[in-house]
């Protein structure tokens, strides 16, 4: 049975005698659901609270990595907000994120300051069976403010997705915690860039006014699309802050090693190359309908 757009988000309030999380509970918690990630490859991560929670009380846990000198410190250092887990059913989408922190003090990453939010949706990725929701029932990456979300988001669910409850996209923008907290941060932080990890299609997507990448590894530059409310809409069309999707091939295996590092290596070399410049005509891209299925 779908979700109507009158839902109510009570059944998902944390109960007013819920024990806070300790520290040593988030990976212990975490990490059996991370594909490849240990219990201390999370706690390696050295992850803090940001003071931001989940609608159940999960805390949105991040790490920064500030640049060491690069060369550009007339501009300072390219900063760039790196995402995983927005939806909670795509396990690698977090896991490939705790892989590359491994990484992040090592040249040339270590050139950019990093702002690094592993898992956005813990409730979502700690539900009995991991989903792609919130404990709301909300579709984060379709509840952010994006012009005429008020018409086009609901018309969007209903229509397209034959109100899909995998796609619900909130009563209202900006409904949820997590989606509230990523605004919050993409005001505080001013990324040059954004990258959000997803699963399961095996391709890249892009939005914004930069040069798109063409591979990343063996993920291919395929757009798939813009819809009302999802973080590269608003982030790439919006705000005009490039933003690369990130979609691994599956969202239950991890690629092969080899790849995961070629995916970085790749991703870093095409920040260097691009990020920040002023956009070439022609590059920023308009909705488009797609064959994809929407994200």
């Amino acid at each position: 049975m779908g979700l109507s757009l009158g839902m109510t988000a009570s059944a998902a309030t944390v109960p007013a005698a819920a024990k806070p999380l300790q520290k040593t509970d988030w990976c212990v918690r975490l990490s059996p659901r991370l594909p490849g990630i240990s219990t201390a490859d999370c706690q390696k991560s050295a992850l803090a609270p940001t003071g931001a929670v989940s609608r159940q009380g999960f805390p949105i846990l991040k790490r920064q990595f500030v640049a060491a000198k690069s060369g550009r410190e007339h501009n300072g250092p390219i900063r760039v907000l790196l995402l995983g887990g927005i939806h909670g059913d795509e396990l690698t989408a977090s896991a490939i994120v705790f892989r590359w922190m491994q990484w992040m003090q090592m040249p040339p990453a270590q050139q950019f300051h990093w702002n690094v939010v592993p898992v956005v949706n813990p409730d979502g990725l700690l539900a009995p069976k991991p989903k792609r929701v919130n404990a709301s029932g909300v579709d984060l990456n379709r509840n952010f403010p994006t012009p005429g979300w008020h018409q086009d988001a609901p018309n969007y669910w209903i229509k397209k997705t034959g109100s899909d409850p995998r796609r619900f996209p909130g009563k209202s923008p900006l409904s949820e915690p997590e989606s509230r907290w990523i605004n919050d941060e993409i005001a505080r932080f001013n990324p040059h860039v954004i990258i959000s990890v997803h699963a399961p299609f095996g391709v890249l997507d892009f939005d914004g006014p930069v040069r798109p990448p063409r591979k990343f590894g063996r993920l291919v530059f395929t757009p798939v699309g813009v819809y009302p409310g999802s973080l590269g809409n608003y982030s790439g069309m919006h705000k005009k802050v490039p933003i690369i999707t990130i979609e691994l091939p599956n969202a239950l295996a991890m690629p092969p090693e080899a790849e995961v590092k070629r995916i970085w290596q790749d991703m870093l070399t095409w920040i260097q190359q691009n990020v920040p410049q002023q956009p070439a005509p022609g590059i920023q891209r308009t909705a488009e309908k797609s064959a994809a299925p929407p994200r």
